[in-house]
C-alpha cells in the first residue's frame, strides 16, 4: 500500500489531531510515533535501519495509507521522493510555543531519560535528534532550525503538492487539498501535551521494556482518539 498522505509537520504540531482527523476521511490507518511504540518489537529495528540509511518504506508503512509527526516527518523529502504522488501536510505553530512544548514532553529528561541504553533511545537518536544533536536545549537555536526546517518544506516542493495547515483552520482546507468531502463532526482536538505529561507522571516516564511500552502506547492513542471527538 503507497502512502497517499505525508505529514512534514514535526512533532508538536498537532500531529496527533491530523492522524486521528486523516483516519476519520478515510486515509488512515495513519502512522505516528505513538504507532512507533504500540508495535515496538516490529518497528523501532526497522527505524534503527532507516537511522543507519538502510530504509525499507514498504515494510515501514505496510498497511498504512498515511503518515504524520515523528520518525517520518525528519525523513519527508525521502518519502517524498519514494512516493511522487503522496499528498504533503505541513502543520506548523510559532517557534517559541513549539519549543516549550518539546521542551516538556517529548524532549525532556523525564521521557527520553526512562528510555536510556535501550534500543527505544538508539532510534530517537538516529531519527529524530540527528539534526540538532545537543543543540536541543537551545531555545534560540532550535527556534531558528524549526523556522528554516518549516521553510524548506515549503520551498522545495510545488505549491499543488502541499498544504501548510493548522487545526484551527477546521476540515475545509484539508478535505479540499485531499479531495475528500468534509465530515459532518468536529475537527478532533487533542491536547496531547497535557495528557501525555500526565502519562509519563504515572509511569515515571516512558515504559523501555518494549511489551509494556506496546500496552502503553495503545493505550494511549485509544485514550486521546475518545478524547479527540468528545467535543
Amino acid at each position: 500500500m503507497a502512502l497517499k498522505v505525508i505529514g512534514a509537520g514535526l512533532g508538536r504540531t498537532a500531529t496527533f489531531s491530523l492522524k486521528f482527523a486523516l483516519e476519520h476521511i478515510g486515509l488512515g490507518p495513519c502512522f505516528h510515533m505513538s504507532e512507533v511504540f504500540a508495535a515496538a518489537r516490529r518497528n523501532v529495528p526497522l527505524w534503527l535501519d532507516v537511522a543507519a540509511g538502510k530504509p525499507d518504506w514498504e515494510t515501514v508503512f505496510d498497511g498504512f495509507q498515511s503518515t504524520t509527526d515523528y520518525p517520518a516527518c525528519t525523513y519527508w523529502r525521502e518519502l517524498a521522493d519514494y512516493y511522487p504522488d503522496a499528498k504533503v501536510v505541513l502543520t506548523t505553530r510559532d517557534a517559541n510555543s513549539w519549543f516549550d512544548s518539546v521542551s516538556e514532553t517529548i524532549f525532556s529528561e523525564r521521557m527520553q531519560g526512562s528510555l536510556r541504553g535501550t534500543p527505544q533511545e538508539k532510534m530517537m537518536q538516529g531519527a529524530v535528534y540527528a539534526p540538532f544533536g545537543d543543540k536541543i536545549a537551545n531555545r534560540a537555536f532550535m527556534t531558528d532550525w524549526f523556522e528554516r526546517r518549516n521553510q524548506e518544506v515549503i520551498d522545495m516542493l510545488p505549491p499543488e503538492r502541499l498544504l501548510v495547515f493548522h487545526p484551527k483552520q477546521g476540515w475545509e482546507p484539508l478535505c479540499d487539498f485531499l479531495g475528500v468531502a468534509v465530515p459532518d463532526a468536529p475537527f478532533p482536538r487533542v491536547n496531547s501535551r497535557d495528557e501525555l505529561g500526565e502519562a509519563a507522571d504515572e509511569q515515571g516516564g516512558l515504559p523501555p521494556d518494549p511489551e509494556t511500552m506496546e500496552t502503553f502506547a495503545r493505550a494511549y492513542i485509544d485514550e486521546l482518539k475518545i478524547k479527540a471527538f468528545a467535543a
